[in-house]
C-alpha cells in the first residue's frame, strides 16, 4: 500500500512561515463508534479556493470524514480547526455561515418550491422571527443564478428531476454565502449528463470544496488534489494523475487497471480490466 499523504496535510497551504492555518483543517482526527475504529490519524488541509476530491471504497469512512469536517460529528482524536480554531470551540452559528454541507439525500414533505429551498440557506445570516433583509434576497438571487435555477424559482420541489433537486442543494447552500462547501457524494444515482453538469458547476465555485465521490475518472477531470482512504486511514493524497496509478487502484480497490494521461493538463484517464480475485 502506498504512504503517500499518510501522515501529513493532504493540499496545505505553505509559505515563508510554513503551512498556515486559514480555513478549514483536519489535525490527526480519528473517531471510534461501538468499538470500532472508523478513521485513524487523518491530516488533512484543503488549499482555499480548490475543489479536494476524498476517495475509496465503500466503508473507508467518507462519509464519516465529511461529517467530521462539517461539526456534525465529534472526533475522537485529534481536532477539526477552522482558521485555527476547534470547530468545537465556535457557536454553531458561526460555524453555519462558514461552512456550508451538501449530503448524499435531501427530501422533505413539505411543499416548498425552489427559491423556498434556498432561502434556507439564510437562517445562519437571520435572526429568529427575522423577516428577509435585502442582502438575504440579494444572496438567494445569486445562488439561483449560479446554479441555473433562476428560470425555476416557482418550481415545486417535487416536480424536479434528481439533477435539479442536487442543483437546488448547492443553489441553498451557496446562498449560506459559505468559504467552505462539503459534498457527499453529490453525484449518486444521476445519469452522466446531470453528472458532468454538477461536477462542472462544483469545479467553477469561488469556494474551497472537499467533494466525497465513488467515481475516479470523475474526480480526475475535476478536482484539484485528491485524497484515498482505505479502512480510515488516508493511503495516498496529492494530484490525481500523482495518486491515480494502475497499482493504487489494484491495491485499494481490488481491481485491475489501466491508466492513461489525456490532454495538455495530463489528467488521468482509468479503464478497468476486470477483479484480481
Amino acid at each position: 500500500m502506498t504512504g503517500q499523504g499518510v501522515g501529513r496535510a493532504v493540499g496545505t497551504v505553505t509559505g515563508p512561515g510554513g503551512p498556515r492555518g486559514e480555513g478549514l483543517r483536519a489535525e490527526r482526527v480519528g473517531r471510534r463508534a461501538d468499538g470500532r475504529l472508523i478513521l485513524d490519524d487523518v491530516v488533512l488541509a484543503p488549499e482555499p479556493g480548490s475543489t479536494l476530491g476524498v476517495l475509496g471504497p465503500n466503508g473507508s469512512g467518507k462519509s464519516t470524514l465529511l461529517r467530521l469536517l462539517a461539526g456534525l460529528l465529534r472526533p475522537t482524536a485529534g481536532v477539526v480547526t477552522l482558521d485555527g480554531t476547534p470547530l468545537g470551540d465556535l457557536p454553531r452559528r458561526t460555524v453555519a455561515r462558514r461552512l456550508a454541507v451538501v449530503e448524499q439525500h435531501a427530501d422533505t414533505q413539505v411543499e416548498l418550491t425552489v427559491e423556498d429551498v434556498v432561502r434556507l440557506g439564510r437562517i445562519p445570516h437571520r435572526r429568529a422571527w427575522a423577516s428577509a433583509s435585502p442582502d438575504d434576497e440579494r444572496a438567494v438571487r445569486t445562488a439561483l443564478e449560479r446554479t441555473a435555477l433562476a428560470d425555476r424559482a416557482g418550481r415545486r420541489w417535487h416536480t424536479l428531476s434528481g439533477g435539479e433537486r442536487q442543483r437546488v442543494q448547492i443553489a441553498r447552500a451557496l446562498a449560506q454565502e459559505p468559504r467552505e462547501l462539503l459534498l457527499d457524494e453529490p453525484t449518486n444515482h444521476l445519469d452522466i449528463h446531470h453528472q458532468l453538469d454538477l461536477l462542472a458547476l462544483v469545479a467553477r465555485l469561488p469556494v474551497t470544496t472537499v467533494v466525497a465521490l465513488h467515481d475516479l475518472n470523475l474526480a480526475a477531470m475535476y478536482c484539484d488534489r485528491v485524497v484515498v482512504l482505505c479502512a480510515g486511514r488516508v493511503v495516498a493524497g496529492g494530484t490525481p494523475a500523482d495518486v491515480l496509478t494502475e497499482k493504487l487502484i489494484a491495491e485499494v480497490y481490488g481491481v485491475r487497471a489501466a491508466v492513461r494521461t489525456d490532454g495538455p493538463e495530463g489528467r488521468p484517464h482509468v479503464r478497468f480490466l476486470g477483479t484480481l480475485d
